[in-house]
């Protein structure tokens, strides 16, 4: 296979995809909600956790698909789509907690976004920095 590391890193995603997205299909036959998500709480967990994975994971798959077709270290390349699925894991799970008496975020769900963000960032700039430097 050409791109090993993307098709893993699309599967880990697709994956979670699809039990996120179960899971929002459960939630909507127990509240009758066809649209939207009412005012229902576990409702609008399972969608944003279905909705938000559903708008990160396909850039970054894109992002490791190009560096990897341009050569680029394939156990990094593996570490940071690793770092990402965690990230992804770890945000789903505390969109599904429930808020601090703090009134704050859960802990895994800011461990994911900052995880998440800090992915898309290395894996932006890995790009870049192999575009000026071999591409130009």
């Amino acid at each position: 296979m050409t791109l090993p590391v993307t098709a893993a890193l699309a599967i880990a995603m697709a994956t979670l995809l699809l039990f996120l997205a179960i899971d929002t299909v459960r939630q909507r036959f127990r509240t009758q909600i066809g649209f939207g998500t009412g005012d229902d709480e576990r409702l609008m967990r399972a969608s944003r956790a279905h909705g938000n994975l559903a708008e990160h994971a396909p850039i970054v798959i894109i992002l490791v698909a190009l560096l990897e077709l341009s050569q680029a270290h394939h156990l990094a390349l593996m570490a940071v789509s690793g770092v990402f699925i965690v990230g992804r894991l770890l945000h789903a799970l505390g969109l599904y907690m429930q808020p601090p008496a703090n009134g704050g975020p859960p802990w895994p769900r800011s461990v994911g976004v900052i995880l998440s963000w800090l992915v898309i960032l290395a894996l932006v700039g890995w790009t870049l920095w192999l575009l000026a430097t071999v591409n130009l």
